[in-house]
C-alpha cells in the first residue's frame, strides 16, 4: 500500500508543483540590455488603481512621482485622499518605506508590494543575466535569491510580452505592462500565482 502511495504522490508532484516550466528554454545570443527600453518613464504619472488582497479591496488612485535626485516615489491613496501607503525606490536601489497604513503595515505585505513595483518598474541588475528562447519568444533571465526574473518579449526584443518573477521551477508573479504611450504603460497589472494578490492600474489622462 505504502509503495504504491509513494508512487501517486511522486507522480502528482511530476505533474504540478514539480515540474519546471522553464526547463525548455534554450541559450541564445543577444544583448540583455534590450529590455531597458521598456522601462516605464514615469513622470507625475497617475493611474485608476484597484487591489485585490484574499477578500479586502481596496481603490484609488497611485501616482508615480520621479523626484530630483531621480528616486521613484510610489504612493497609493483612496479618492478622498485618505494615504495607504508611500514607497521609494531610490537611484541605486535602496528601498524606502515612508509610509504604511496600520492595517496593511506587515512584512511581508511590504516585501509583496516592493517586490511587485520592482518588476513595474523595470531596474533590473543586468550584470550576471542570460538571454534564452522558446519557440517565438525571447527570455532575458536575471537571477534572482530564490529563483529568476524573467522579462519575455518576441524574438527580436520589439514588444514586452509579459514578466515573471519564478521560483526554481514556475512563475510566483506575473506582470504585464501594455500600450505604451510616450514611453508610458496605459495598463498595467501584476498576479501572484499562488493565492489571491492582485493589482490593476489604468493610467489617468490629464
Amino acid at each position: 500500500m505504502r509503495p504504491l502511495l509513494l508512487n501517486s504522490l511522486l507522480l502528482l508532484c511530476i505533474l504540478t508543483s514539480c515540474t519546471n516550466v522553464y526547463k525548455g528554454l534554450q541559450q541564445t545570443t543577444g544583448d540583455p540590455a534590450c529590455i531597458t527600453q521598456f522601462r516605464p518613464q514615469f513622470d507625475n504619472t497617475l493611474y485608476s488603481t484597484q487591489v485585490d488582497v484574499m477578500k479586502h479591496h481596496l481603490s484609488g488612485l497611485l501616482f508615480f512621482k520621479q523626484m530630483p535626485d531621480s528616486s521613484q516615489r510610489v504612493v497609493f491613496a483612496n479618492e478622498m485622499g485618505f494615504k495607504f501607503f508611500d514607497f521609494e525606490f531610490t537611484k541605486d536601489g535602496q528601498f524606502i518605506k515612508h509610509y504604511m497604513m496600520d492595517k496593511m503595515d506587515k512584512k511581508a505585505v511590504v516585501k509583496t508590494l516592493r517586490g511587485d513595483f520592482e518588476l513595474v518598474l523595470l531596474q533590473p541588475d543586468l550584470s550576471k543575466a542570460s538571454v534564452k528562447q522558446e519557440g517565438a519568444l525571447r527570455y532575458v533571465v536575471v537571477p534572482t535569491a530564490k529563483g529568476n526574473n524573467y522579462y519575455i518579449t518576441d524574438t527580436s526584443c520589439t514588444k514586452l510580452e509579459r514578466i515573471e518573477k519564478s521560483s526554481s521551477r514556475k512563475p510566483v508573479v506575473k506582470a504585464w505592462l501594455r500600450d505604451y504611450k510616450n514611453g508610458v504603460p496605459d495598463t498595467i497589472l501584476i498576479r501572484h500565482q499562488g493565492f489571491k494578490f492582485n493589482i490593476s492600474l489604468q493610467r489617468v489622462q490629464k
